[in-house]
């Protein structure tokens, strides 16, 4: 097996992908049949990346290590953590008629017991590219704050196909995170000159290098969550809200990397060819090669 050294990639792979019809986690898209997150682990790896942990649920883990998780145990270590309804605090009762996901903040915390160290955080279904990766292994080389995040242009990020929801940042003059406010329902045709979105807001796609003090603080919102909205039955603990929480009440601090690359993912189906596109002409220019395998 691979080296062990390096930063844990931490993969959000429990998605339900309710608006694209299946586990498109799981979903190939690459010119030899690779998924979205093969090329994230790929662009970690050279990266520097250590380890990798991915997040899923119990009711496709055969299927998820069969057809992801075999490819790389040969090259690196990897170990799974479950996000399960009824992961929850000691004491806690999972409130009855619950059966939507807790959201990404409870992905992260479900993996509390599985990831030493500095750890970075995706989604499994964005491309972000391999900057991206460089960007989250330079500042656990040189921490220049307590946690970091590489931001992304919005009008880089939209899908053709219809809305998304971002978290827009507020950012200073030193390029620290102030706060993360959750948008919903943005359409490319939101984006522009003179409408209600410039394009060049820096948002958040979920790609975070944290340090090991950030499962006190996650805890600490997590706990927070469960006091105020445990019986709202749509509520969503999102990483991204927690992580401003935390900021707005001075207890961290989060370096911001703005990326200039064009996100690429699979929001609805009907993206899946023109993210197929995309990747084919990135194989073509000799970013990639032809097959990660």
């Amino acid at each position: 097996m691979a080296r062990m050294e390096g930063p844990s990639l931490l993969v959000l792979a429990a998605g339900m992908g309710s608006r694209y019809g299946g586990l498109k986690q799981l979903d190939p898209v690459g010119p030899s049949g690779e998924t979205i997150l093969d090329y994230s682990v790929f662009d970690a790896l050279r990266a520097g990346f250590g380890r990798v942990v991915f997040v899923i649920r119990r009711d496709f883990e055969e299927q998820f290590r069969q057809q992801i998780g075999a490819r790389y145990e040969t090259q690196v270590p990897v170990d799974y953590a479950f996000q399960s309804l009824h992961d929850l605090p000691a004491g806690v009762q999972l409130p009855e008629g619950r059966t939507k996901p807790w959201g990404t903040g409870h992905a992260v915390w479900c993996a509390r017991e599985v990831v030493p160290g500095n750890f970075a955080v995706i989604n499994a279904d964005d491309f972000l590219g391999r900057d991206a990766f460089v960007q989250l292994v330079a500042f656990f080389t040189a921490p220049d704050a307590d946690h970091a995040m590489v931001g992304y242009r919005l009008g880089n990020t939209l899908s053709e196909q219809g809305s998304v929801s971002r978290g827009v940042c507020q950012v200073d003059a030193q390029d620290r995170l102030t706060e993360v406010v959750e948008h919903t329902g943005i359409e490319r045709a939101d984006v522009g000159l003179g409408l209600k979105y410039s394009g060049r807001e820096i948002v958040s796609m979920n790609c975070w290098a944290f340090q090991p003090p950030m499962w006190a603080a996650l805890e600490c919102q997590w706990n927070a969550f469960i006091d105020d909205r445990l019986d709202e039955e749509k509520s969503e603990f999102y990483l991204p809200a927690a992580v401003s929480a935390e900021i707005a009440a001075g207890h961290l601090s989060v370096r911001v990397r703005a990326s200039t690359a064009h996100w690429i993912g699979v929001t609805y189906r009907e993206d899946k060819p023109i993210v197929q596109a995309a990747l084919t002409r990135l194989a073509a220019a000799g970013e990639y090669p032809a097959s990660l395998f």
